[in-house]
């Protein structure tokens, strides 16, 4: 008999399933106590996760398990499992593991794995059965609604690639590009057999420069660069929130295929970013037509309407597709899933982009986010045929009008209570109390009133989009490199951040709406 008091997370950890599976394979009998406090989680799921048994000195869940061989048993693993509760404190976790006192006085729930090595939150075998929205596993093949989709930008050094000036974006990477090639010269005249350990030649000075194992891999190869004034383009870096970044494959550590989706400023595209497996927070879906970051949504998975081919020259055949800006725009919702569709529907006017909003709309439906969510943490989502094609087609479409055109809708009639002198620039927006949201403090001179509380029901990517804002558009100066990024930098109107909240609070609201009026799944089996 062993037993460990361990991080929680392999519980249900995608990456887990293989110890999973030898645990309950090499022992006769698996109790593991659950005391949760996953602080690595955000808004309600972090509330529900409760306190930290370990305090200040862990952040990650905790589990306490004990492992039982006995050389007389016969038959599978009996594997029993007890969840400590939701929205504990650490005294009161404490103090239940104390009331306890021996395994015997716990009320355990007996567990069956299912083929997955699912122990807790298992996948509903009907989501199986449902649509692959996307494949890139070359030894399964299975009908996929996309053919292509790819991660969102991983940069490695966020503060230097990303701001809210353009100018100061621009200062931050030429200096830092200058300094790099500093050291490549520097690397460059030290004897061969003094090359062999990069890390201790490297400048670490956080000043100066952010390094990475791409760059240093590139600077022991001594390769030299220039900036690009073509790679400053505007990206997503959070739910509603743009930047200014750098996008540039030498200095961002993984752009995957995203210059197939958004290959400059002049190709227009729209891309659903999805939850990503790894990731912390809830499964949620957002729609973007700029540049989008891998914790837009987390470990954001990309699927885009369109992918973009670079064309050399300009080819005028009869059956071929008309460039745009140097690129071949291909459609990349399959045929095979638009023949579906319309086979299901019975439609012949159903689109590859009804198809396209209709996923958008799926995704965005309590029932599904709710019936499959253990599924959604571990794999990519399916989509089901469900009974009423253009209902969440429509939704999706008017949900997208929304999320995409957030900078210039009506903004929300709140009520601007003014103090003093007229000021609309921005330090850091806070609520009056913890209790109270239906104001935002907006600076020392502005406070704006009558916001709905519905409108904290949109919730993405872990935390209310009007909470984005405010946590987001704020003065910040990295303690690291000493970089400044100033929200009021980002346009030349004054009103901008204030017109920006308001109009927030009306996406907010439109969303809850649309959202409350979808149509059950019914699917079709």
């Amino acid at each position: 008999m062993v037993c460990y008091v361990t991080n929680g997370s392999f519980l249900d950890a995608n990456n887990m399933d293989g110890l999973r599976a030898c645990l309950t394979s090499e022992f006769s009998k698996v109790y593991c106590f659950n005391l949760r406090g996953n602080q690595r989680t955000s808004g309600e799921t972090s509330r529900m996760e409760g306190g930290k048994i370990f305090g200040s000195g862990s952040r990650t869940p905790v589990a306490i398990t004990l492992l039982i061989k006995n050389p007389e048993h016969k038959g599978a693993c009996e594997l029993f499992y007890h969840d400590i509760g939701d929205y504990l404190s650490q005294k009161e976790k404490l103090e239940i593991i104390s009331q306890f006192k021996s395994i015997n006085a716990i009320s355990w729930q007996k567990l069956t794995p299912n083929n997955s090595h699912d122990w807790i939150d298992q996948r509903n075998e009907e989501f199986e059965h449902f649509v692959s929205i996307g494949n890139k596993d070359s030894e399964i093949i299975e009908r996929t609604i996309f053919n292509n989709y790819v991660l969102g930008l991983t940069t490695s050094r966020d503060t230097w690639i990303y701001n809210f000036s353009k100018n100061d974006l621009t200062g931050n990477i030429s200096g830092m590009i200058d300094f790099y090639n500093l050291q490549v010269i520097n690397y460059t005249n030290l004897p061969n057999d003094k090359r062999s350990d990069i890390e201790k030649f490297i400048d670490t000075d956080t000043k100066k420069i952010s390094w990475s194992r791409g760059l240093k891999k590139q600077l022991s190869q001594l390769k030299s660069y220039n900036f690009e004034n073509k790679s400053l383009r505007v990206g997503m870096y959070r739910p509603y929130f743009k930047q200014w970044v750098y996008f540039n494959k030498d200095f961002n550590e993984y752009i995957y295929q995203l210059p197939k989706i958004f290959s400059n400023d002049l190709v227009k595209n729209l891309v659903i970013c999805v939850t990503g497996r790894g990731a912390t927070k809830d499964f949620c879906a957002l729609i973007s037509n700029t540049l989008p970051d891998l914790e837009m949504i987390s470990k954001g998975q990309c699927f885009p309407l369109y992918t973009y081919e670079k064309i050399e020259i300009e080819e005028s055949g009869l059956f071929d597709t008309p460039a745009e800006s140097g690129y071949r725009k291909k459609e990349n919702i399959t045929d095979a899933m638009l023949s579906e569709f319309r086979t299901q529907y019975a439609d012949v006017k159903i689109s590859k982009q009804d198809i396209f909003y209709y996923v958008y709309g799926v995704l965005h439906s309590p029932e599904y986010k709710t019936r499959f969510a253990s599924d959604l943490k571990k794999m990519l989502p399916r989509i089901p045929f469900a009974k009423d094609f253009w209902a969440f087609s429509q939704a999706g479409r008017d949900l997208a009008a929304l999320h995409l055109n957030y900078e210039t809708i009506e903004p929300y009639a709140l009520i601007e209570e003014i103090n003093g002198a007229v000021d609309f620039t921005v330090e850091k927006m806070k609520f009056p109390s913890k209790a109270d949201k239906s104001k935002i403090i907006y600076n020392a001179h502005v406070t704006l009133s009558g916001i709905p509380l519905e409108a904290y029901e949109y919730v993405v990517n872990g935390k209310s989009a009007i909470e984005w804002i405010m946590e987001r558009y704020a003065v910040t100066i990295d303690k690291d490199s000493g970089i400044k990024n100033n929200p009021n930098d980002w346009s030349e109107n004054p009103r901008y951040i204030l017109d920006l909240v308001k109009r927030i609070v009306a996406v907010s609201v439109g969303s809850v709406e649309i959202v409350k009026g979808l149509p059950d799944l019914e699917e079709r089996k």
